[in-house]
């Protein structure tokens, strides 16, 4: 018992301090993409011309970003002639609205809150059901990787539930596959009203690297309705987090 204890005491806290404190992120993190726009050339389109998702579009001579489309894959940044684009360490990226994800002058709009009627039911408590609609596991493991000690997603009140009948609402990943638009469907009218949807990573919100293929749904805001966007592909566990904590009115900066 005595060698148990000392080894736990010498493991110390292993929860993060988010949101308290800024997150340690890795060396190599991809965050929101940035342009030097006092140089860029928009007329050049190299670096639309490599994004494989259309995430990237010239107007008015400046780049614009669809956040939504992104898959943070660096292939803009090394398309680029004059190496104008870089991919930055900021994690913050969910919006309330899928028009909120596109990018111009390198600004974006973050989720606001819930409303106050809204916020009274799931403010302190919020059961997600887990949705995975075609996905490659990626977000799937990202979004399960909160409940582990290091995140401990159950401090905010936030869990996930086996059942949609026990659910406040759906937390979706993948691009909604042909054969996954029904389950869909019956497992969002499954959850009790009011509900909300969150969907998480490129896939979910766009269709990501599979956006307009005959099998896919390019996301799920054409089946349900969304109230929350996490772009990413797949998001770090502390973009998710963040944007679940600004719907739940937890974050406000």
């Amino acid at each position: 018992m005595y060698e148990v204890l000392k080894a736990r005491l010498n493991q110390g806290k292993k929860t993060v301090s988010f949101p308290k404190e800024k997150p340690v992120l890795p060396l190599h993190f991809r965050g929101k993409p940035a342009v030097e726009p006092s140089f860029c050339d928009a007329g050049c389109e190299a670096c639309a011309s490599a994004c494989p998702t259309g995430a990237i579009r010239p107007e008015n001579k400046k780049i614009s970003f669809d956040l939504g489309r992104c898959l943070f894959c660096t292939d803009c940044q090394e398309a680029c002639p004059k190496h104008l684009i870089k991919f930055t360490n900021e994690y913050r990226l969910a919006s309330r609205k899928r028009e909120d994800l596109f990018m111009r002058d390198n600004e974006m709009v973050l989720a606001d809150a819930l409303d106050k009627k809204m916020r009274k039911i799931f403010g302190r408590s919020l059961k997600l059901r887990q949705v995975s609609a075609g996905g490659c596991n990626g977000c799937e493991a990202d979004t399960n990787v909160l409940t582990t000690i290091v995140y401990d997603l159950g401090r905010f009140g936030i869990q996930f539930v086996a059942s949609p009948r026990h659910a406040d609402g759906l937390l979706i990943t993948g691009p909604v596959t042909d054969n996954m638009k029904l389950a869909l469907q019956k497992t969002y009218e499954a959850v009790p009203a009011p509900k909300i949807v969150i969907v998480v990573g490129a896939c979910a919100i766009s269709g990501g690297p599979f956006i307009d293929h005959p099998e896919v749904h390019n996301g799920a805001s054409g089946i349900v309705p969304v109230d929350l966007f996490i772009p990413g592909c797949p998001p770090h566990p502390v973009t998710i987090l963040d944007g679940l904590l600004r719907l739940m009115g937890k974050i406000e900066k």
